[in-house]
């Protein structure tokens, strides 16, 4: 079954472009004009990615990723912007509502068609070995409780590591947590470096692969 992206953009050649060069290389392609419409889309066809410009009418690209971003359901979800945006505190904004990929216009479909399949593969990774964790049931005796004191992680590490295995975004770590989300990157950067990972889908890979989250839950 192809997998489906939703194109969101004002410029109706854009939509069009993106969406012929998509179906084109085999993927399902929904669009739509405005956030609000993306919006609906969203909720109707649960797309597998969603390709969105930021300067849009009634809603922009920020406000529909941060709407997406506060559904459990799509915090998953691959974000690619296509934007004339070439600010770094546009940029760093996006990121922080949890965009995972910039793309400037004018762009390259072939680039963005690359983009969006190394996207969908490292979650499709990362969902697998989900919930192929959640269908096991291990033992109490199964959990590493030894190998999380090993990494010498801290209260604080281990309460970021819980929420990044929830695919929140660093601003939504930082509001549950009460921390800035620069203090919570730092927190990631740490991560990283005990779990010797190099992105957060490593990280949620390395804590399921180790049993890390049951030991962590025992100890709060």
């Amino acid at each position: 079954m192809p997998l489906t992206v939703l194109i969101v953009d004002d410029e109706p050649g854009i939509r069009l472009a993106v969406t012929d060069y998509l179906e084109a290389v085999g993927y399902t392609v929904i669009s739509a004009a405005t956030g609000q419409q993306a919006w609906q889309l969203v909720q109707q066809y649960r797309p597998h990615l969603l390709v969105t410009d930021i300067r849009m009418p009634q809603m922009d690209g920020y406000e529909l990723v941060k709407l997406v971003r506060q559904q459990p359901a799509f915090r998953l979800l691959p974000v690619i912007y296509l934007t004339e945006c070439s600010q770094t505190q546009e940029r760093i904004r996006g990121y922080k509502l949890g965009c995972d990929a910039y793309l400037a216009k004018p762009f390259n479909l072939e680039e963005l068609a690359v983009v969006i399949r190394s996207l969908l593969d490292r979650v499709q990774i990362v969902q697998t070995e989900i919930q192929a964790v959640s269908q096991a049931t291990p033992s109490r005796e199964s959990v590493d409780t030894a190998f999380v004191n090993a990494l010498n992680l801290t209260q604080r590490e281990q309460q970021v590591l819980l929420l990044l295995t929830e695919g929140l975004s660093n601003a939504q770590i930082g509001e549950q947590l009460h921390l800035s989300p620069r203090t919570v990157e730092k927190y990631v950067s740490k991560l990283l470096q005990k779990t010797e990972t190099s992105n957060r889908a490593e990280i949620v890979r390395f804590a399921m692969e180790h049993h890390l989250l049951g030991a962590i839950d025992d100890d709060h």
